[in-house]
């Protein structure tokens, strides 16, 4: 007889591999199709599922492009970190761990759903709210770390600069494909460390 733990765990691992087919059929669907055009009784024929089990994992059509699981793993990694790191420094070692264990199609597919957010005009309420998620995220990682209130105003001012270079970072990727994103956020943090220096003019 399996262990409870045993059986927890596989059943986790399958709700893990329907909800990512699922994403990954309405990602194929909405590119094949267009956003607007594709139902998501189509998503859930593709994928095999009822259009209850759908909802089930992603409670609106917005999410199926949206929600995603790397929060936690970012989250968790930071938290790791051993002290007397900079924040920065903290968050720099946290995006290369969570970006290196990533499969290259898991990537592409995150490629995908930012290019349908930032695209469809339906999306972009939803995307706002995520990137508010982000930004309060990112504030609750380092004041917890620094010791100091969320709305602390180092605190507000670092989380925003980070957001910021990251959607500029997601913006380039969308027109780069072949972009190497980890290389291309750590770049960007290591300039934001350095104090976001400018190089000298020419001449």
């Amino acid at each position: 007889m399996r262990q409870p733990s045993e059986a927890t765990g596989l059943r986790e691992r399958k709700k893990a591999r329907t909800r990512a087919a699922i994403q990954e059929h309405a990602i194929r669907l909405f590119r094949a199709q267009g956003y607007e055009a594709t139902t998501v009784e189509q998503v859930a024929e593709a994928a095999e599922v009822s259009a209850s089990t759908v909802f089930r994992y992603f409670p609106t059509k917005e999410d199926l492009v949206v929600t995603d699981d790397y929060d936690p793993l970012l989250i968790a990694a930071f938290a790791a970190q051993p002290a007397g790191l900079s924040p920065i420094q903290v968050l720099r070692t946290a995006m290369r761990l969570t970006l290196s264990d990533m499969p290259s199609a898991e990537l592409a597919l995150h490629r995908e759903r930012i290019m349908l957010a930032m695209s469809v005009p339906a999306l972009w309420g939803a995307s706002l709210r995520n990137l508010t998620d982000a930004l309060r995220m990112v504030a609750e990682m380092v004041a917890a770390r620094e010791e100091l209130p969320v709305d602390h105003p180092a605190v507000r001012t670092f989380s925003g600069a980070v957001l910021g270079l990251f959607i500029d970072v997601m913006f380039h990727w969308t027109r780069e494909p072949d972009m190497d994103l980890g290389a291309e956020l750590d770049r960007s943090l290591a300039h934001l460390e350095a104090g976001l220096p400018f190089p000298p003019k020419s001449g």
